[in-house]
């Protein structure tokens, strides 16, 4: 068994595990709003349409619905202020900190890397249409 199998096994959660609730919170930071959210949510506290304006394209369901999903893994905190209109900021917790941080590693990885995949890209796409 090889040092990194041993480690999952170890591990109280395993998110290779088909049943591990691990795979739900994954999901909700790896997927396209999610990380988006996180990384925007990174640079301070932002109210929903300030953090709407930032991730450009969400609608309006979708960044609710992704506010909940991380408000409920403890990655984001909502605070209502009692003012009228109402205010609502949203922040990262500290666990959601720790998660955008390396987030934010891999976005900037990609990012760093698109030269590379674009031609990568290029190439695919020349192969396949050659067949």
């Amino acid at each position: 068994m090889s040092t990194t199998t041993q480690d999952q096994d170890d591990l109280a959660y395993n998110v290779f595990a088909k049943a591990c609730p691990s795979r739900d919170t994954l999901e909700h930071v790896t997927g396209r709003w999610g990380g988006l959210t996180l990384g925007a949510l990174h640079e301070g506290s932002l109210r929903f349409n300030e953090l709407r304006r930032r991730v450009d394209g969400v609608s309006e369901k979708m960044l609710s619905q992704t506010l909940h999903a991380l408000e409920r893994d403890g990655l984001v905190h909502r605070e209502a202020q009692p003012t009228n209109p109402p205010r609502v900021d949203y922040e990262l917790t500290p666990l959601g900190h720790q998660v955008a941080e390396r987030l934010l590693a891999l976005i900037h990885c990609v990012e760093g890397a698109m030269d590379d995949v674009l031609v990568a890209r290029a190439r695919y796409d020349e192969t396949r249409g050659a067949l």
